[in-house]
């Protein structure tokens, strides 16, 4: 099928993406590519489509939830148990390079559309899918959502305060990692298709990513046979490495080395802790961080955080406030990398002026990086552009 017109240039340019993905973890995924120039035709259940087009909270009458993970997509509604609808939705595999979807595992299967029935009539299609847990083990049939992953992966064990209870990582991150991995499974599958011409299957579970992204607990645990723990805000072996109180808030600091930490102490007018045989080097350091961040907090106090601020920057010490979102959308860095980009002009109806949504953190030098992006699409909005178009296209 041909590029949509309005799709932006990128490295995925001419790569169609046929998406049943719904509500978070596969759109996301769907997302990325979009973002990198792929064309992304969103099928949806009649009436209804996806449910996330239900979500709170409405601007305008349209879900912001809903815009935040489909903008520049297309969408058509078709019902996969109706013949008619089957048929178009085969014309549409024919021409498509990618199926990604986040079903239960056997969903595709008892619709008819699993991996050896699509590999079969479709052999340069990349099947992608991302579920809860995979499409192989015990538990590939269960249900999950952020929240379970979140739970079983290992990540809530790590979160939050030491004694605290069990605590949530703030964004949904077990869906955003199996989004993630998805994207990158696609891209590497439509490598291996220049190198063949096969398609291939991608199979993500959200538990897996989880798993995946518990960085050194693993082996933290096998090294030292004990459990991590909630640590707060702190590294587990690297000190000074945490949020620190100050006067009016807090600053987080973070001396990865040995010459970092002495800067720090200089900068801050504490160049005995640098040789205190407490604190000499990050071994003792992360014996003793409560009694180091007693010390540090004890002079942090005297000044507010953006004063700190001003002189651990001086000093090239790395550090930064805790901002809140509205302070992440007014950053100087953030806005300087096209991080908050904005849909449409203005003038599509999303509320009484443009929504704005975080940009594309994967910045490419053959490409521009646009500041608007289009609005996501409405229910079944492009269904007569793609039925001329399985009608014309050879």
């Amino acid at each position: 099928m041909t590029q949509s017109g309005g799709a932006p240039a990128g490295p995925l340019a001419g790569i169609t993406v046929v998406d049943l993905t719904r509500v978070l973890a596969g759109p996301y995924c769907t997302m990325i590519l979009a973002d990198l120039g792929a064309r992304v035709i969103k099928v949806e259940a009649p009436d209804r489509g996806d449910d996330a087009r239900h979500f709170g909270p409405f601007v305008g009458g349209r879900s912001a939830y809903f815009e935040s993970l489909n903008h520049g997509k297309e969408s058509i509604t078709l019902d996969l148990k109706a013949p008619d609808d089957r048929g178009i939705f085969n014309r549409l595999l024919a021409r498509a390079d990618v199926l990604v979807e986040n079903f239960r595992a056997g969903t595709m299967e008892r619709l008819g559309y699993g991996w050896e029935e699509l590999h079969r009539h479709f052999p340069r299609l990349i099947y992608a899918a991302t579920s809860g847990f995979g499409h192989t083990g015990p538990y590939a049939k269960r249900p999950a959502y952020d929240l379970v992953v979140q739970g079983m992966g290992g990540i809530m064990s790590l979160t939050g305060s030491p004694g605290g209870p069990p605590t949530r990582v703030g964004t949904s991150v077990g869906d955003i990692t199996a989004g993630l991995f998805t994207a990158i499974g696609v891209n590497a599958a439509l490598l291996h298709r220049q190198k063949t011409d096969q398609g291939m299957k991608v199979d993500v579970s959200m538990l897996d990513a989880q798993v995946a992204i518990l960085e050194n607990a693993i082996v933290r645990y096998c090294a030292t046979g004990k459990v991590p723990k909630p640590l707060g805000s702190r590294h587990p072996s690297i000190a000074p490495f945490d949020a620190y109180a100050t006067r009016d808030g807090h600053i987080v600091i973070a001396a990865g080395n040995d010459s970092l930490f002495e800067r720090l102490c200089r900068a801050i007018g504490r160049a005995d802790l640098a040789s205190n045989p407490l604190f000499v080097n990050n071994g003792v350091r992360a014996q003793h961080v409560t009694a180091l961040k007693d010390e540090l907090e004890a002079t942090l106090a005297a000044r507010d955080t953006a004063a700190w601020l001003d002189v651990l920057e001086s000093a090239g010490v790395p550090c930064g406030p805790i901002n809140t979102v509205d302070r992440v959308m007014r950053d100087e860095q953030v806005l300087a990398r096209n991080m908050v980009v904005t849909l449409g002009d203005g003038g599509h109806g999303v509320g009484n002026g443009p929504l704005k949504v975080a940009g594309n953190p994967i910045k490419l030098s053959a490409f521009a990086d646009p500041t608007a992006r289009r609005p996501a699409p409405e229910l079944d909005a492009d269904r007569e552009t793609l039925l001329h178009e399985l009608a014309t296209d050879g």
